[in-house]
């Protein structure tokens, strides 16, 4: 039995957009993920999260059903546009709706692990120019003040960005997520505008901050080949050092900022915001799917990385999600040890993993043993981080609840607990189950 260190955090982790539902209710206002999933091909199927997984209306089936699971955390983010109206005026609301989640996580001893910003900038920002614009940090900054008033009393820890590589290069550049623009200069600018904004939201919270980015562990095809290297290099930077050095070492790459020339990135970058954006942290999140495996020759598919356009991923044979996406524990285990060897070493935590399978229903049932394995394997590459010296403290299943998982709609199934979306019942799935049971045993049951 593969035992994990005592108070170790076993959590699950859900977005607003994802599973809120009540896109027009009680105040919210819209957002660009609003706007972007009701236009014509952006989602598949035309699905949008006007409904979700009902969670607004649902909370306190949510709540018991985390207490079922064992959770001794929840991982979960705010909606802005539910906090602070079109006209810049704070919804009582809004803000009533996570004081309500947080009292209730707080009844039943489950740690709130709050995050402010999970891609759902208001819609009257993005009109501004979004993420483009340098004003946008200084508005989340404010957003920020509301949210920390109202519940720094009841929580300890505060994300501010979750993957902000998705909000802006797939958002601003590659246009498969909100707001949809193909815009890779206005992506380069929203790069440096977000994680200003996570430094004016440091510099309002305070010592209990973390910062979520997705890791990829990144190799060449063939590592004997100067071509497959550099464009290993390229999107290594992109991918993961363009957001791990300014927080964590106060600079940005020096060959990233060279790849990023063409875009200006440099000429946002103004005298004291690296002091802003690497103010300490009390942790680190790392969200975890799959590793890269690039190639620079001609051919493929080119992903959404800007400056890399000669670089594309090469299958490596593995066994995959729903989602086509590898399935490699062995790299969030790599990921977790380079943190720990080549940056300034904080607490981490686990903020996201998991995986979409095609579940089916049987007799009331999910038997999904795909996922059940797919949690062990990387459970048991933290716990081998763990024993290596890495300072992991907690680990967060993506998802809590089957929900809109962005442009797929309600077509890729992560949870852990199944979500019937006629009636919007939860059932715990085989991996919720068992989940539960290492929860409740903090430890890996042995294999075999």
């Amino acid at each position: 039995m593969s035992v994990f260190p005592e108070g170790f955090l076993w959590g699950a982790a859900t977005a607003a957009y994802q599973v809120e539902g009540a896109a027009a209710e009680d105040g919210r206002c819209e957002s660009v993920w609003d706007v972007f999933s009701r236009q014509p091909g952006r989602v598949v199927n035309g699905d949008t999260g006007d409904v979700a997984a009902n969670h607004y209306h649902l909370l306190d089936v949510d709540l018991a059903l985390m207490s079922e699971l064992n959770l001794n955390a929840y991982r979960f983010s705010v909606s802005w546009s539910r906090i602070i109206d079109d006209d810049g005026a704070i919804n009582r609301k809004g803000l009533d709706f996570y004081e309500r989640l947080v009292d209730g996580l707080l009844d039943r001893g489950i740690a709130p692990f709050l995050t402010l910003y999970h891609w759902d900038l208001p819609q009257r920002h993005e009109i501004r120019g979004g993420w483009a614009q340098r004003d946008t940090a200084q508005h989340f900054a404010d957003y920020t003040q509301v949210v920390y008033d109202a519940l720094h009393d009841r929580v300890n820890n505060w994300t501010t960005l979750n993957e902000p590589y998705c909000a802006s290069l797939l958002g601003y550049a590659a246009g498969v997520h909100a707001p949809g623009r193909r815009e890779p200069r206005a992506a380069a600018a929203a790069v440096h505008h977000l994680l200003l904004g996570h430094g004016l939201a440091r510099s309002i919270i305070g010592d209990n901050v973390s910062v979520t980015f997705n890791l990829y562990p990144v190799d060449p095809v063939d590592p004997d080949d100067p071509i497959d290297v550099d464009a290993a290099r390229r999107v290594d930077g992109l991918q993961n050092r363009l957001w791990l050095d300014p927080v964590l070492c106060g600079r940005y790459p020096d060959d990233v900022l060279a790849d990023l020339a063409p875009l200006g990135f440099a000429d946002h970058i103004r005298p004291g915001d690296l002091t802003l954006i690497s103010a300490p942290l009390a942790a680190l999140g790392v969200n975890y799917y799959t590793g890269h495996h690039v190639t620079g020759q001609p051919g493929g598919i080119t992903p959404e990385w800007i400056g890399s356009e000669h670089a594309h991923n090469v299958s490596r044979g593995l066994p995959t999600t729903a989602m086509g996406w590898e399935e490699l524990p062995d790299g969030l285990f790599r990921v977790l040890n380079r943190l720990h060897d080549e940056y300034p070493r904080l607490p981490i935590h686990i903020t996201e993993n998991g995986a979409a399978y095609d579940d089916t229903v049987v007799d009331g049932k999910i038997e999904d043993h795909a996922r059940q394995r797919y949690f062990e394997q990387h459970l048991g590459a933290v716990h081998d981080a763990i024993q290596a010296g890495v300072d992991v403290r907690g680990y967060f299943a993506w998802s809590l609840l089957d929900n809109f998982e962005w442009a797929e709609g309600y077509a890729k199934r992560f949870g852990i607990a199944h979500v019937d979306f006629d009636t919007f019942a939860r059932t715990p799935k085989l991996s919720g189950r068992w989940y539960a049971t290492v929860a409740g045993a903090n430890a890996l049951p042995e294999q075999g």
